[in-house]
């Protein structure tokens, strides 16, 4: 008997067939999701397939930014999510009018703004930069020149300190990636001493200093599948477990836990919203979709353009 999940699916990949759609999803999102999706990344292989694909219709299980940053590298599609609500902490810690005067009070200086923002906060960049590329572009940047960085704080610090530059931070942070407990992470190596710990970039420095390898999800990725260790303490969001698992099934993945955490587990609640059911309706419905305003759109696009260039 088919189980209402598997009827779910079934369904889905009748109406993606029916729509011509492509389905993309981040390394976060539920595991049913990544099991369904066409296409499975961080947030600089998301952009890069969206701007190769020939689908007529884009559906981005992920977060609203990404959703705008595929809608911006391909204006003629349609780009759907399966929640509006879907946002980012990251994002929201940067209002665009607050980066834009922050900007004008700071000139002569090349702005670096993460992948994490908004379209308006994109309009107000130089270039755009994923946590996978970041260093290769902060560093392709001439000797001396004056950068602003944001809005994550931990990640431009991090770039700063393998770079050499002073960059000026924007004050922003992933509430996901801030909670993670530095203590508690010192005492899952107690308990488990030949685990190496793999930490994501946005995390805050004291767990920076403590990792046996510092990366985005996709590098996090690659250094499991062919590093030696046979077991690992994650410390980036859970959902990354999933990806690890398959590609690694004789190794331990352990994730790390928030602050106030009563299991061990840090899931980002936004990347959650996303389900098969919504999936579903979004693909049955065409909605919700994904706009940019046209003027804000081409501002934001060269920048995207550069780090793709540069990447």
């Amino acid at each position: 008997m088919e189980t209402p999940a598997q009827a779910l699916k079934d369904e889905i990949l009748r109406l993606k067939k029916e729509k011509g759609a492509l389905i993309m999803a981040h390394y976060y999102q539920r595991e049913e999701i990544q099991e369904i999706a066409d296409f499975i990344g961080d947030s600089l292989a998301l952009a890069q397939q969206a701007a190769k694909t020939d689908a007529p219709v884009i559906v981005m299980c992920g977060v609203h930014f990404m959703g705008e940053t595929a809608k911006i590298l391909c204006p003629d599609k349609t780009v759907l999510i399966p929640d509006a609500e879907a946002g980012c902490s990251l994002a929201d810690s940067c209002d665009p009018e607050e980066f834009a005067a922050f900007v004008a009070a700071h000139p002569g200086h090349t702005v670096v703004s993460y992948v994490n923002t908004s379209a308006a906060v994109k309009a107000h960049t130089d270039i755009v930069v994923t946590s996978g590329n970041a260093r290769r572009i902060v560093e392709s940047l001439p000797a001396g020149e004056k950068i602003i960085f944001g809005p994550d704080r931990n990640l431009g610090g991090y770039i700063s300190s393998v770079t050499g530059r002073d960059m000026l931070l924007w004050d922003g942070a992933c509430h996901v990636h801030d909670r993670f407990s530095l203590e508690k992470v010192l005492e899952m190596k107690k308990e488990h001493p030949g685990a190496k710990v793999l930490v994501h970039p946005e995390c805050r420095r004291p767990l920076q200093l403590v990792a046996d390898k510092v990366g985005s999800t996709a590098a996090l990725l690659e250094f499991a599948r062919t590093d030696p260790a046979e077991e690992y303490i994650v410390v980036t969001e859970s959902g990354i477990l999933f990806e690890m698992q398959k590609g690694c099934p004789g190794k331990r993945f352990l994730p790390a836990p928030a602050e106030d955490a009563g299991c061990r587990c840090n899931e980002c609640e936004f990347m959650k919203l996303n389900t098969l059911a919504k999936l579903r309706d979004c693909l049955r419905d065409g909605m919700p979709e994904v706009r940019v305003d046209p003027e804000t759109a081409a501002k934001a696009l060269r920048p995207i353009e550069r780090m793709l260039e540069l990447s």
